[in-house]
């Protein structure tokens, strides 16, 4: 593997994530002068449909229960950045307890999930797809819950788009952003899939 997982978790520390062009194009580091956050307060926010769907226990959670299925769920697009090098990087990020899938089930399928990497008290999400409608955003919202019972500090969505807005998902300038992800990271914290 070209790229290394210190390497890789020292570049995110500093804000920085890999992307590809394309399924086949070379990874490259990115930065943003925007960073989009989730918040983790009460400026967190969604639907009352949503709410309903939550209540009516259609979905199940679990982490990492099939970790490269979520990879190739948020892959699965018309133009992807996830490339097949950067598949097989999260899975190594995987193995080595950095990256995560936060997933919602409907009984043995798939519904949806969100990937991310943890770092300290920061879960810098990396993408999130769904199989069945409302898995994902159910999957968001019980990945927040997750974050404040985990007592993290930080939830990075690297880029901001109309559905993060829906949830209160805001942006930061580089500054603020970098100070807010230095105390995050600095911060001893676990994801801790074993207590879904």
């Amino acid at each position: 593997m070209k790229y290394h997982i210190p390497g890789i978790i020292e570049g995110y520390s500093q804000g920085y994530f890999l992307m590809a062009d394309d399924e086949d194009s070379e990874l490259q580091w990115y930065s943003s002068d925007k960073h989009a956050l989730i918040p983790l307060d009460d400026r967190f926010r969604y639907p009352t449909s949503l709410r309903r769907v939550i209540n009516q226990d259609r979905f199940t959670v679990r982490i990492n229960g099939d970790f490269r299925a979520v990879v190739a769920g948020c892959a699965d697009r018309d133009t992807t950045w996830i490339s097949r090098e950067l598949q097989e990087i999260y899975w190594e990020l995987c193995q080595a307890g950095w990256a995560y899938s936060f997933e919602t089930w409907q009984g043995n399928e798939l519904a949806g999930g969100i990937l991310g990497i943890a770092i300290g008290a920061a879960f810098i999400g990396e993408s999130m797809f769904f199989h069945i409608p409302e898995g994902s955003k159910v999957a968001m919202v019980q990945l927040v819950n997750h974050l404040r019972q985990q007592n993290f500090r930080l939830f990075d969505a690297q880029m901001t788009n109309p559905h993060l807005e829906r949830f209160g998902a805001y942006t930061l300038g580089t500054e603020r952003y970098q100070n807010l992800l230095q105390v995050a990271i600095a911060q001893k914290c676990q994801f801790n899939p074993k207590i879904i």
